[in-house]
């Protein structure tokens, strides 16, 4: 049997990529009751991209800009609405600690967001820290922020339960259709896939790392990047528990590290920052783990968390989409204001999609948002 083919249809909007941000927009547009229709290259969900891994951080004190507090805020929020409407668990809080020297970003800027918008949180020096959560082994001069309502989404359930939400409200999700490209008409839009084309009055692109090929302006400023993630069996894994491990984000001279307790699959997890920085295009990024990719994240492992230097046990490959800032795009083209485009995210944008998709469909149905989405717009890259 080939492919199901499709004559077209008419949409209120059209989402294109149905991971974290474009499953969380289709919920949102439903909810206003907007026909929607939503695209992705490959299945909902999926591996290939970057909305799974099993665990993410969500976390309050944002060393990366105070100005993402409120939007962290109001995504906790919408988090425990969809865990109701999805009737299952979603968001697990750890506490959350961003660790590094004093004078360092990270724990400067985790400090500062949290003296800024009133959040409660500790400074531990590495002793004291690992007195509290024993698994940590920082080295003498490193300085956490622990902030305790940080913890970890479920990002493939969370996909899954957006989804199956957005559907339930009457929005119709095609996997394994790729978009082939659109075209304004008049105020409109025409998208077309292999398998047919779509009107619409509005289009929102969230495509993660394929974002380049579908919005010129972002061609070449969206950069998609190999990530790798591993498992290491600990040698005490009660040290290395929800209870007893919180998420951390961790820069010291190895470079910049983020990790998690054990959940959902065996072994203590952590990934790296720009771990081999692999570039290019996201079809050449997904070659399967290798032992330099485990030699490079157990080094940290060894040095810093060594009662989880054991056997890996998982190794898995995601996609980073990297502008030069890192900071997020979410705004709509200038020359065609009906179209409205959300990431790249540069690796730390899952936390967001809740509150991201209510902002999407706040600029496709109401062409603004009360949302403060000033650090996002696009005319910053463009300069």
């Amino acid at each position: 049997m080939g492919l199901q083919t499709t004559s077209g249809g008419h949409y209120d909007v059209i989402v294109v990529g149905v991971g974290a941000m474009g499953s969380a927009a289709a919920y949102h547009l439903a909810r206003r009751g907007q026909r929607v229709l939503a695209l992705d290259r490959y299945g909902i969900p999926n591996t290939l991209g970057s909305s799974h891994g099993i665990t993410r951080i969500i976390r309050l004190a944002y060393y990366e800009d105070p100005s993402y507090v409120a939007l962290l805020r109001r995504a906790f929020v919408l988090w425990r609405e969809l865990e109701t409407v999805a009737g299952e668990r979603l968001l697990l809080q750890t506490g959350s600690i961003d660790a590094a020297a004093e004078a360092n970003w990270v724990f400067e800027g985790s400090v500062r967001s949290c003296e800024e918008h009133d959040l409660p949180h500790e400074v531990l020096d590495a002793d004291a820290l690992h007195r509290r959560f024993p698994g940590y082994r920082l080295p003498d001069g490193v300085l956490a922020c622990y902030q305790p309502d940080g913890g970890f989404l479920l990002p493939e359930r969370c996909v899954v339960a957006h989804a199956e939400a957005a559907m339930a409200l009457g929005a119709e999700l095609h996997g394994h259709e790729p978009v082939l490209g659109w075209e304004p008409d008049g105020d409109g839009v025409v998208v077309t896939t292999e398998r047919g084309r779509y009107h619409a009055e509005r289009l929102v692109v969230s495509a993660g790392a394929w974002i380049g090929d579908l919005v010129a302006p972002l061609a070449g400023r969206a950069v998609p990047e190999r990530q790798v993630l591993g498992w290491f069996a600990p040698h005490r894994p009660e040290r290395f528990a929800p209870a007893t491990f919180p998420v951390f984000n961790l820069e010291t001279d190895l470079g910049r590290y983020y990790g998690f307790p054990q959940y959902g699959i065996p072994g203590f997890k952590l990934g790296r920052y720009h771990h081999r920085q692999e570039q290019g295009p996201p079809e050449d990024l997904r070659q399967p783990p290798d032992a330099d990719d485990e030699a490079l994240l157990r080094e940290a492992v060894a040095a810093y968390f060594p009662d989880a230097d054991g056997p890996v046990l998982t190794l898995a490959t995601c996609l980073f989409t990297n502008t030069a800032d890192e900071h997020f795009v979410v705004d709509r083209l200038p020359d065609h204001p009906q179209v409205v485009v959300a990431s790249p995210c540069s690796g730390h944008g899952f936390k967001f999609a809740a509150v991201v998709g209510e902002i999407l469909a706040d600029l496709a149905v109401d062409d603004t948002t009360r949302h403060d989405v000033g650090l996002f717009g696009l005319d910053r890259l463009l300069t």
